[in-house]
């Protein structure tokens, strides 16, 4: 019988339930804030967290601003296969995401990176132009949250050294994220809550 399910799926279970809950309600506010204010928010990861960064975008700028006259604003910098080619070709491969995000970025806007190891340099680099510059950063990361857990001003840490792991509970944190943004959307919450 092949173990793998069994294990992989009570591994996630407990790395769910160790779910950091606090961390999540600062991204929701974050992001709330930033749509209320009229506030961009640039998004990106590499690979399997570039997936995951195109996904969040989707869901966000269609499947919660869908129907109301004011909507989040968000942009996947790493959707843009040909600027970023451009960029890797002419600059370097650590510059792909800060020189777009330069483009369009005013303080107050939002960075979201979603990095597994936290150590992605064009992640890490995008980061610190936004901290450099008025913005708001917000790291999704496992394994121990790496550089970009240390400079951004909300860390969501998978307490995780699987990569795949990581990614699942990013997803996951993906679709909460837009369920709740929905949520408070259609039902605003009551002063003082």
């Amino acid at each position: 019988m092949n173990e793998v399910p069994i294990e992989y799926l009570k591994e996630l279970k407990d790395i769910l339930d160790d779910f950091p809950d606090d961390v999540f309600d600062r991204i929701v506010k974050a992001l709330l804030r930033a749509n209320e204010d009229g506030k961009q928010i640039f998004v990106m990861g590499n690979g399997g967290s570039g997936a995951t960064a195109s996904h969040f975008a989707c869901d966000i700028n269609k499947g919660v601003s869908n129907g109301f006259a004011k909507r989040f604003r968000v942009i996947c910098v790493n959707d843009s296969i040909p600027t970023m080619l451009a960029y890797a070709n002419d600059m370097a491969y650590e510059d792909v995401f800060v020189e777009q995000i330069k483009n369009f970025f005013q303080a107050g806007d939002i960075v979201l990176a979603f990095s597994g190891s936290g150590n992605s340099k064009n992640v890490l680099k995008a980061t610190i132009f936004a901290n450099e510059n008025g913005g708001t950063t917000i790291g999704l990361c496992g394994f121990n949250g790496g550089a970009l857990a240390r400079i951004v001003h909300i860390p969501l840490v998978v307490n995780s050294n699987d990569m795949q792991k990581v990614e699942d509970v990013h997803l996951i944190v993906v679709h909460m994220l837009m369920q709740s943004l929905h949520r408070f959307l259609r039902v605003p919450p009551l002063p003082g809550s």
